[in-house]
């Protein structure tokens, strides 16, 4: 049991409404098979004490930040881990990835827990659906041992047929499917210029550029001629060759004068070596440590389907290799649900009349049961559109807990507490009805399910809600109610009450007429093909439709890129490693046109999860920039103009002002041999990341560490008179964002804190009237509550001239956008098309559209 480290006397925080004698009878949970925590405290949360039922969905909700993350996964997931690693021997134990020992005083009735997060960890361009699922090392069995094998071939063990290893990996891209290519058209974009004009663009300037020019010269080349005069082999060899041919270089001769220089033995200024276009940009991507040269050479990347494998990443000889009359390559881009009918016959097929011999009938019959009862149980939990090709990047979270859910499913264990982080996110309501099946599932065999949710199918499904609050931060923390899902309806301190038991909608009824239409022709990506779809400009729009209909595709992919192109912006940004640059290429390319709607537009801003910053270095202050204006307040300050110190002083990336022991970032990292590194506040600054100097630098009697440590909404006040940094401070409170610190690291927020916060960027800045917002499934990790507030702000946008275009299954804000589409009417190749757009009024009449029905029922009981 963790020891207490706060305060033990503190106020006791227990539920506010308990349940009634009734309500505990018609649950199947005795008052001693229940988990009780007494005196949690972790991060926000205010000495609670809760008791919690084994055996029933537990729901945590609450307002972000309100503390239900940190009760579910920093407390009771944390104990019950450190609690079985207490049984672990050392040496394992360190290899274990262990989360924070929680502050309680004590839980009791926990059993063992497995986390399921949405985190998808490090991402690998070689992480795939299948590898996820482990599907793939059964279907690698099933080619290897039942299998079509050509004539004469010997018999391939499964580590063949796996991309990953040095038996199966095609030699020519390593296993990745992809190889990087430097075209002639990329290195060299204007073929009427001459080499010595810079016809090469990706080569260097300055004096590398320069001895270039010079060694080809030397070696004979023409670099005075347009590059289209030049020969079809000297192109070639001057952009592809692996040659590095040392010569001696005559610093400004002609090719002429170089000639002579050489016949008469003419001492060369110095010696020179070669290095072609495409390997210069190749090394200098793969070795430079300027992140601004790597952004400049990868502009002369383009990433192609390996010629060798055609992308399906393995050896001829697996590859040769057939079952069902398909390669494993071709068998792994199949859909789950297109899988689940390849399989069927065999797994069901008869074994006496088998043409196979009995070895192999069984065999077969054994692994594509297994591989079809897995692919089945990721069918029902609405993930029938993804392939086993499906690299893990490109998924949301959602699609990654739902892998992971799947495999528990299939695991059969029994007595364990599942804590979930938001299964329903990414989720189309339709979606979630399986889901919720699934949950039951586990509960049936004789789990407990805690889970974090914000759902309001989620909650009315639960046995059991835990309310936390009732607000963020500071004013959170607190067990607003724990008990059956109907009494939290007395509860009026309850943001979810409100929610979840609104006696009237609110919802629109009248809605802004479109100010012009951005039109698409034609639009072919992933499974929308041809497609003509026509987005209204000046009014908020939603996209919805089932998960894996192709909505993302449309807006978040194909109406990105080819509005970005009319607008000459860079499709993708910049990638500062191989493994980003193979995130962003496109599972299939993006074609069809913008007809009309451009001239409105001058400006695309697409505001997604993405990390805000990849390091702690990278936090809400410096993001949104007020941090800029607080380090010119600090060095305009009289003790700062004595010392002679300026803005950079006060930043934790620059040496003069940083702790010399931790180099700004505030921890040090203690390596114990057979327990995990335990980072530790830094000794010298104690955590403050600078030095003493500059921590005696004061601006209204705080140092600027602690105006770090402030939350947003504490800072607000502190600042009233600071018309920058207070723009940048009301923005973030006005998307709920109050309760965050301004040096919360980057690597601490949520994907939808993170969204939020890019949200805040823009909306500090002056509105134009003319840019077109897309966003991504903004309401992932929001609370009803946060919701009407994200949507207020959107509205601000719109009401300044501006467009919201969002990819939503949210009926909440479905219902209050001025414009619904709703994309299907299924998903994968069963979906890709409009199955109804107009007013959330006209939709919700659909008879089509999956989504209608969901639109009437939050009306209906509104």
């Amino acid at each position: 049991m963790a020891a207490s480290t706060g305060n033990a006397s503190a106020t006791k925080s227990t539920s506010s409404l308990s349940p009634s004698p009734a309500d505990k009878q018609a649950l199947p949970h005795a008052s001693d098979n229940c988990i009780k925590v007494r005196g949690a405290r972790v991060h926000n949360l205010k000495n609670i004490d809760v008791d919690l039922p084994r055996n029933a969905l537990v729901v945590f909700t609450g307002v972000s930040g309100s503390g239900k993350s940190s009760l579910a996964f920093g407390t009771l997931f944390a104990e019950s881990q450190h609690r079985y690693l207490d049984s672990v021997s050392p040496y394992a134990r360190r290899l274990i990835d262990q989360v924070e020992e929680p502050d309680v005083d004590s839980i009791s009735g926990l059993p063992p827990a497995v986390a399921l997060h949405q985190q998808r960890g490090t991402p690998s361009a070689r992480s795939s659906v299948g590898s996820v699922t482990t599907i793939s090392n059964a279907l690698r069995m099933l080619y290897s041992r039942a299998g079509d094998y050509p004539p004469g071939q010997s018999i391939l063990y499964a580590d063949a047929f796996s991309p990953n290893t040095p038996e199966g990996a095609c030699a020519q891209c390593h296993g990745m499917g992809r190889v990087f290519e430097v075209t002639e058209a990329l290195l060299v974009p204007d073929s009427s210029k001459t080499i010595r004009q810079g016809a090469i663009a990706a080569w260097p300037g300055a004096w590398q550029g320069r001895n270039l020019v010079r060694i080809l010269l030397a070696l004979g080349y023409d670099v005075d001629k347009p590059w289209e005069a030049l020969s079809p082999q000297a192109r070639d060899w001057i952009l592809y060759t692996d040659e590095a041919p040392t010569v001696p270089v005559y610093r400004d001769y002609t090719l002429a004068q170089t000639k002579a220089a050489k016949e008469r033995g003419e001492e060369a200024s110095y010696n020179g070596t070669f290095v072609s276009a495409r390997r210069f940009v190749l090394d200098t991507f793969a070795n430079t440590q300027s992140q601004r040269t790597k952004n400049r050479v990868a502009e002369y990347m383009q990433i192609s389907q390996c010629h060798a494998c055609q992308g399906k990443k393995l050896k001829q000889a697996a590859l040769a290799v057939t079952f069902g009359g398909m390669d494993i390559g071709e068998f792994s881009q199949l859909s789950f649900t297109e899988l689940a009918e390849k399989l069927h016959d065999a797994a069901h097929g008869d074994i006496e009349t088998s043409a196979l011999s009995r070895e192999k009938a069984i065999v077969t019959q054994r692994i594509a049961a297994d591989v079809l009862a897995r692919v089945n149980t990721l069918i029902r939990l609405g993930l029938g559109y993804l392939s086993l090709e499906r690299a893990t990047p490109t998924l949301s979270p959602g699609e990654l807990q739902r892998l992971r859910l799947a495999k528990q499913l299939r695991s059969q264990l029994f007595g364990v507490v599942y804590v979930l982080d938001e299964p329903s996110a990414g989720l189309h309501p339709a979606d979630t009805q399986a889901l919720l099946g699934a949950l039951d599932e586990l509960i049936a065999a004789g789990n407990s399910l805690f889970v974090v949710e914000h759902d309001v199918s989620v909650l009315r499904h639960a046995d059991w809600i835990v309310d936390i609050g009732p607000d963020a931060g500071s004013h959170g923390g607190q067990v607003v109610y724990s008990g059956p899902a109907p009494g939290l309806q007395k509860v009026t301190a309850s943001h979810t009450a409100q929610h979840l038991y609104r006696d009237s909608g609110g919802y629109k009824t009248s809605f802004r007429s479109p100010a012009g239409w951005l039109s698409l022709q034609n639009v072919v990506r992933n499974n929308i093909q041809g497609l003509t779809a026509d987005f209204p400009l000046g009014v908020m729009t939603t996209v919805t439709g089932v998960s894996g209909s192709g909505k993302s595709s449309l807006v978040s992919q194909a109406l990105v890129e080819l509005v970005q192109q009319e607008l000459g912006a860079k499709a993708n940004p910049a990638a500062d490693t191989e493994v980003n640059l193979l995130e962003q290429t496109p599972d299939s390319p993006t074609t069809g046109e913008i007809t009309q709607g451009l001239a409105q537009l001058s400006r695309l801003i697409t505001v997604d999860q993405k990390p805000i910053g990849r390091t702690p270095r990278s936090n809400l202050a410096t993001y949104t920039g007020l941090f800029d204006h607080v380090r010119k307040l600090f060095a305009a300050t009289s003790q700062a103009q004595a010392n002679g110190y300026d803005a950079g002083r006060f930043s934790f990336n620059v040496a003069k002002g940083r702790c010399k022991n931790c180099d700004g970032v505030g921890f040090v990292t203690v390596e114990l041999l057979f327990l995990p590194s335990v980072f530790s506040p830094c000794p010298v600054c104690h955590g403050q990341r600078y030095n003493e100097d500059t921590l005696k630098i004061t601006y209204n009697n705080k140092n600027i560490a602690e105006i770090l440590a402030l939350t947003v909404e504490a800072a607000s006040e502190f600042f009233a008179t600071e018309l920058p940094v207070r723009r940048a401070l009301d923005a973030l409170l006005q998307v709920g964002l109050g309760y965050l610190r301004l040096g919360q690291p980057a690597t601490e927020l949520s994907g939808g804190e993170a969204q939020r916060i890019k949200l805040a960027t823009e909306l500090q800045r002056t509105q134009r009237g003319d840019t077109l917002y897309i966003l991504d499934e903004p309401t992932t990790g929001l609370h009803p509550a946060d919701v009407e507030r994200l949507m207020a702000q959107l509205n601000t946008l719109v009401d300044a001239g501006n467009t919201v275009i969002m990819v939503e299954h949210d009926m909440q804000v479905a219902l209050n956008s001025d414009w619904v589409i709703d994309v299907g009417p299924g998903a994968g190749e069963n979906g890709g098309l409009i199955v109804a757009s107009g007013t959330p009024a006209h939709v919700a009449l659909s008879t089509q559209s999956k989504t209608a029905p969901y639109m009437r029922a939050i009306t209906a009981n509104s």
